[in-house]
C-alpha cells in the first residue's frame, strides 16, 4: 500500500504543478495580449489614457506569471525526479515552498484589508499538503547517500 501512497503523492503533485504552469502561461498571456481587471477595474481604465501606466501594469503581471511559470518548472522537476525517486530532503522542500506561498498569500488580508486572490493559492496549498501526507512515511526512512 505504501507504494501505492507514494504513487498517488507524486501524481497530485504533478497535476498540483501542471495546473500552476498552465494558469501561469494563461496570465502570460492575458498580462501581453489580454485584457484583465485590477480590482474589479480595466487595466485600461486604471491606466486613463496613459501609455506607460498600461504597459507597466501589463509588465507587473507579466513578471509575476513568469516567477509563476519557473516556480511550476522547478516544482516538477523536483516532483518527477527525487521526490518520485523518494528523496526526503525534496518532502520537505516542496512543504516549506507551498508554506512560503501560503504566508505570502495570507498576509494580503490583515495588511490589505482583501481577501480576493486568496481561494486558488490556499486550495493548492491545501492539496499539497494532502499530496505530501500520503507519503508521509518516507520521513522515517534513514536518508540517503549521495
Amino acid at each position: 500500500m505504501s507504494s501505492a501512497l507514494r504513487t498517488m503523492s507524486w501524481a497530485l503533485l504533478v497535476v498540483v504543478g501542471g495546473l500552476i504552469l498552465l494558469g501561469a502561461l494563461v496570465s502570460m498571456q492575458l498580462a501581453y495580449w489580454g485584457m484583465f481587471p485590477v480590482g474589479g477595474v480595466s487595466i485600461e481604465k486604471i491606466a486613463g489614457g496613459q501609455t506607460e501606466v498600461l504597459l507597466g501594469l501589463r509588465g507587473a503581471r507579466g513578471t509575476a506569471a513568469g516567477w509563476a511559470a519557473a516556480w511550476a518548472t522547478l516544482f516538477l522537476f523536483v516532483v518527477l525526479g527525487p521526490y518520485r525517486r523518494g528523496d526526503v530532503t525534496t518532502w520537505w522542500g516542496i512543504l516549506a515552498s507551498a508554506l512560503v506561498l501560503g504566508v505570502v498569500v495570507v498576509l494580503r488580508v490583515p495588511v490589505l484589508g482583501i481577501q480576493a486572490g486568496t481561494a486558488t493559492p490556499l486550495f493548492l496549498l491545501v492539496i499539497v499538503i494532502v499530496a505530501l501526507l500520503l507519503d508521509v512515511k518516507r520521513l522515517a526512512q534513514p536518508p540517503s547517500t549521495p
